[in-house]
């Protein structure tokens, strides 16, 4: 691995992408799907002052139409939470996070509808995401924006997170995080 001071942007970006797939991986297949350290960061403004201890993140594949697909169906085809959830662990087990280069230059994240922490975000434009784990980190420069309805990173996230929790509302916040990666560092272990 480079460090630090010879890293170019596009490294930085394909370094964090293939270490977010390795870590979504394992948590599928280790941990039921649970949320992994490293992909919670901690949510910090411009000025460094933690907002946040933990948001859960989720990468989105760039044509993310068959995946969303795959978990809409998912939900709608039964009501017992328990069988949608091993589908779609199955699912996100196999082949979803073997290609890094397939993911999209953004994280989402989801919040409550009428959270004070998104509407804080969305006012400020821009904040900090610390990701840790496994000895490896990055401290990720984004801008932020409300993803609206129609958009595919926004059914992409509200469906995903559905197959996990299948009362999420459909008024809920979905904040959409692009890293600026010639700001953005790796952190030291």
């Amino acid at each position: 691995m480079k460090t630090n001071e010879v890293l170019s942007g596009q490294e930085l970006r394909e370094q964090f992408f293939a270490w977010q797939c390795r870590i979504r991986q394992i948590a599928m297949r280790e941990d039921e799907g649970r949320p992994s350290a490293g992909m919670c960061p901690r949510l910090l403004n411009q000025s460094d002052e933690v907002l946040a201890e933990q948001i859960i993140t989720l990468i989105i594949r760039g044509a993310s139409d068959e995946s969303t697909d795959f978990f809409r169906f998912q939900v709608q085809k039964t009501h017992d939470p328990k069988l949608v959830r091993e589908r779609t662990l199955t699912y996100l087990q196999s082949t979803h996070f073997h290609g890094p280069k397939e993911f999209s230059d953004c994280l989402t994240a989801l919040f409550a509808e009428a959270s004070t922490l998104a509407a804080n975000l969305i006012e400020q434009g821009k904040c900090v995401l610390e990701f840790k784990q496994f000895n490896q980190g990055y401290r990720l420069h984004c801008s932020v924006e409300r993803l609206e309805l129609d958009t595919p990173e926004h059914s992409a996230t509200l469906w995903h997170n559905r197959t996990f929790s299948p009362n999420i509302s459909d008024r809920v916040e979905i904040l959409k995080f692009t890293p600026d990666w010639l700001a953005s560092s790796l952190l030291a272990g």
